[in-house]
């Protein structure tokens, strides 16, 4: 009697312990099931990516925008070609809500002009927003006007372009949202670079570094307003603040404009600007920076303006704003 209730017992405690192994080995199982799962998940969503087969500019529509976007102050100079080729393309970017021009030519522009700048906005705008289109005319022909207060200006961010420069829809809205985190940062795709020479034997004598130096570096101070986000109040500072000798240096040697606002932005905020990675289109054939001597000049230009605000404000960074979503090498 006694040897059949051991028998039992060692049966029910062997089916127990079976029992336990199953359940463990169930939920191994499903556990190896989820991650299995995840995975395919995860590579089938970057293999669409890979492929081509996600729309990155739908992505970026699916990022709301606020409700105050950015004016476009676009410079030109009797390249109306070019002019309206750039029109044509920005007209289409999503944040944009007005497009000013500004226009230092002796003569002022064509009626045929303007009818078609305004025609082309509205046919890329399909008639979904209101795109205020304006020429902003200047008596006087200095680079100086680019950076003129605008009034009636109602969005906060300023999109300051060339008529040469082409950059993606895309491009600019994520330098945008760069710009939008740091609203009182310079906000650009070009940068440039300057350094302490001590080859002149004196204290502080700065050299200018154009791309290469960037390039090599790694490092930067500066962001070209040819290409570049700010605040609408830099224009009314640069208007009525910046030294009227600095504005007369530029007017003079026609240069040195966009490092004389990266002066008065790093002033005004004690910080480095902020580098976007972006795709430039020159659409031009030459400009100033393929003269001879450029660099010297723009070299003097800096020593200057330090005399003028009496210390150097720009700061280095290595620091690059970068759309990992289409960026496989950052």
């Amino acid at each position: 009697m006694r040897g059949t209730l051991l028998a039992n017992r060692r049966g029910v405690q062997r089916f127990r312990q079976l029992a336990i192994t199953a359940v463990k080995s169930s939920k191994i199982k499903l556990l190896l099931l989820c991650c299995i799962a995840f995975t395919v998940l995860v590579v089938g969503t970057r293999t669409s990516d890979f492929m081509g087969w996600t729309n990155y500019s739908d992505s970026v529509d699916q990022f709301p925008l606020p409700e105050k976007g950015y004016a476009i102050v676009m410079n030109t100079w009797k390249r109306y070609d070019l002019l309206k080729q750039s029109i044509s393309h920005y007209s289409s970017c999503a944040g944009l809500k007005s497009i000013h021009i500004v226009w230092s030519e002796p003569n002022p522009p064509s009626d045929s002009l303007s009818k078609f700048l305004n025609h082309v906005v509205e046919l890329k705008t399909k008639g979904l927003k209101k795109i205020k289109l304006s020429f902003d005319i200047n008596k006087e022909d200095s680079l100086n006007n680019r950076f003129k207060e605008i009034s009636g200006l109602k969005t906060d961010a300023v999109f300051s372009i060339d008529d040469d420069v082409i950059f993606p829809c895309s491009s600019v809205e994520f330098a945008f949202k760069v710009w939008q985190s740091a609203p009182d940062a310079m906000v650009g795709f070009v940068p440039r670079a300057h350094w302490v020479d001590k080859s002149h034997g004196k204290k502080e004598y700065y050299t200018y570094g154009g791309w290469w130096s960037v390039w090599w570096t790694g490092t930067y101070s500066m962001v070209l307003s040819k290409a570049a986000f700010f605040n609408k109040k830099y224009l009314r500072l640069y208007t009525n603040e910046m030294p009227a000798s600095i504005k007369e240096f530029v007017t003079k040697n026609r240069n040195c404009e966009d490092i004389a606002m990266s002066f008065l932005v790093a002033n005004a905020t004690g910080a480095p600007p902020i580098w976007v990675k972006g795709k430039l289109h020159e659409i031009g054939s030459t400009g100033i920076s393929s003269l001879g001597g450029h660099s010297e000049k723009r070299t003097r230009c800096l020593n200057r303006f330090v005399a003028e605000f009496g210390r150097m404000p720009l700061l280095p960074t290595t620091v690059k704003a970068v759309d990992s979503r289409i960026s496989w090498f950052w």
